[in-house]
């Protein structure tokens, strides 16, 4: 046995002598110094010790297995991937995460205390030669991964949350964690106090199930700790606005099941693509969620399955246009910061709407993207405004796209009728869709502008147009909507409203999205409540909807109350 692997195994049976000798109530007070009486017996009630861990680096499997057969260690299944163990790496040692191969163990240990623990080995492949070996040889040094573990007994995010604010009271500082999606399990790290009388100094708190929400709140002083880190990962997303957009373009998630698992070569020839190239991208497409990786392969994820063209809810045609024509727009977002000027029309030469019209694949995975995010529209038909229409009463829908929302209205509420305005090439999508839904004989259509708004209606639509707009086109759409509307109507404005306090919203993300492609913006309630009443109009209400969505409620300023 060469002389690392050898220290490998000296320090894997250390960790298995301390496994064995301790116990919960004895280690908690010697990582937290000061840690007695009530606040012990609380800890110690709620978590309790599970493993000790380390990260040791074979060559191959067999000499794994050697080390934990020499140090009595038994286990029956292969090693899970580790994706927490592996993206820690890949950013220490600015690798891809693609390169590493980190597996994970826990072999059980009969403890003195009658308890059953387990040691949990992390095996980082390190073949003979490979310039791996720098990394091994700096983490033997440091052990960063090396760690003691408690389970939480009690996964309720309540106890969770006060868990980890007695660990912060007694001189613990988060360091990491995150969701083992192969383990349906989370993890909380923290760094012992310079006073902890163990050799020891990281600690986890490991959480049965997804507690992400928990985790971030645990991980946002960390995050402040290290801002290089957190921007360098800020200026990759491009890499992962495009690494969805491949997997989409290639039909992956059609290609892949939930259910089993693929291995890259089956899928590359599926695919008809290169396989250790596929393999990049699937794993990075693990570290999104979008697929999962075990040792018998990838599995897609329910994420992953948004993917697919046919998936109810389906995210396709958004990746594909996020990653397609305005990943080329946004290339111009300096331009239209420094002059004004649209970045979308200084690419193409012309504005988005003219340019999907005059291509009609595009404008068809246009309208799709419009409906990828229609799950802003599920609680839209439960409005009281449209609860309460009485029979007969005559839904607009004003630039109502492929007629996704015009249909959901429809379909709730079978007494109501419709009408849908819309450009000519999309107005027969729409008729096709809403006729196959079996609307055709309560919904007319109308092929025009926005000064061409039917009269007489009850109730108007306007689900994200006006955010396309400058103030003055705003107004001059307000405008043709008021003059059509009866005294009576009500109209339903869907738009994303900016947060008055700044607080973080995707509204914001699109304000930014809207100018550089459009010449559009996001507005504030306020801002959008002075646009209506220079209209003859009058802002009533403004309720919430998913993924960060709003409707505003207004009405003519004539209507008397």
């Amino acid at each position: 046995m060469n002389t690392t692997l050898s220290g490998d195994t000296s320090r894997l049976r250390a960790t298995v002598d301390f496994v064995r000798e301790q116990d919960t109530a004895t280690l908690l007070p010697l990582l937290l110094p000061g840690l007695d009486g009530p606040e012990l017996r609380a800890l110690a009630e709620r978590c309790a010790f599970s493993h000790a861990a380390l990260l040791v680096f074979p060559p191959d499997g067999a000499a794994l297995g050697a080390s934990l057969a020499e140090c009595g260690l038994v286990t029956d299944v292969p090693p899970q991937p580790s994706v927490v163990v592996r993206e820690r790496l890949a950013v220490r040692h600015q690798r891809a995460a693609a390169e590493l191969d980190v597996g994970i163990l826990r072999p059980a240990v009969e403890c003195l205390d009658g308890e059953r623990r387990t040691v949990e080995v992390f095996a980082l492949t390190v073949p003979t030669g490979s310039d791996l070996e720098a990394v091994a040889t700096h983490e033997r040094k440091w052990q960063h991964e090396a760690h003691v573990a408690f389970e939480v007994d009690t996964p309720d995010p309540l106890v969770l949350r006060g868990l980890c604010a007695t660990f912060g009271q007694f001189g613990a500082v988060p360091d990491g964690g995150g969701y083992n999606p192969h383990e349906n399990g989370t993890v909380f790290y923290f760094t012992a106090p310079t006073e902890a009388k163990t050799a020891y100094r990281r600690v986890e708190l490991y959480v049965p199930g997804d507690h992400r929400d928990v985790l971030d709140t645990h991980l946002d002083e960390l995050r402040r700790q290290q801002p290089a880190e957190i921007l360098l990962r800020l200026m990759t997303g491009a890499w992962t606005t495009q690494a969805l957009a491949v997997f989409a373009r290639l039909g992956v998630a059609e290609a892949m099941d939930t259910e089993r698992a693929f291995s890259t070569e089956e899928l590359a020839a599926k695919l008809d693509v290169v396989a250790p190239n596929l393999a990049t991208l699937l794993r990075y497409a693990a570290m999104l969620g979008v697929v999962s990786e075990g040792y018998d392969g990838f599995r897609l994820t329910e994420r992953g399955g948004l993917l697919r063209a046919e998936a109810e809810g389906s995210m396709r045609a958004l990746a594909l246009m996020y990653g397609g024509p305005f990943y080329e727009s946004f290339a111009g977002l300096d331009h239209t910061v420094r002059t004004g000027e649209v970045a979308f029309e200084r690419r193409f030469g012309e504005n988005h709407f003219d340019h999907f019209a005059r291509d009609p694949e595009l404008a068809a995975l246009f309208d799709r993207s419009m409906a990828a995010g229609s799950r802003m529209f599920d609680p839209l038909p439960a409005h009281p405004v449209l609860a309460t229409a009485a029979k007969g009463a005559t839904v607009v829908d004003i630039a109502g796209g492929n007629g996704e929302l015009l249909g959901r209205i429809l379909s709730a509420h079978p007494r109501l009728n419709g009408i849908l305005l819309e450009r000519p090439h999309t107005v027969e999508t729409a008729r096709n869709l809403l006729g196959a839904a079996g609307h055709a004989t309560r919904c007319d259509f109308s092929a025009g502008d926005f000064a061409d708004v039917p009269a007489g209606g009850d109730v108007y639509v306007l689900s994200r147009v006006l955010h396309d707009w400058d103030d003055e086109r705003c107004r001059e759409i307000l405008r043709h909507c008021a003059r059509a509307m009866p005294d009576t109507a009500d109209l339903l404005v869907v738009e994303r409203v900016l947060p008055a306090d700044g607080s973080p919203s995707l509204a914001t993300a699109w304000d930014l999205h809207m100018m550089c492609n459009v010449g559009g913006r996001e507005r504030t309630a306020d801002h959008y409540s002075r646009l209506f009443a220079d209209a003859g109009l009058t802002l009533v209400g403004v309720a919430p909807l998913p993924l960060d969505g709003n409707v505003l409620h207004v009405r003519p300023a004539r209507t008397s109350w």
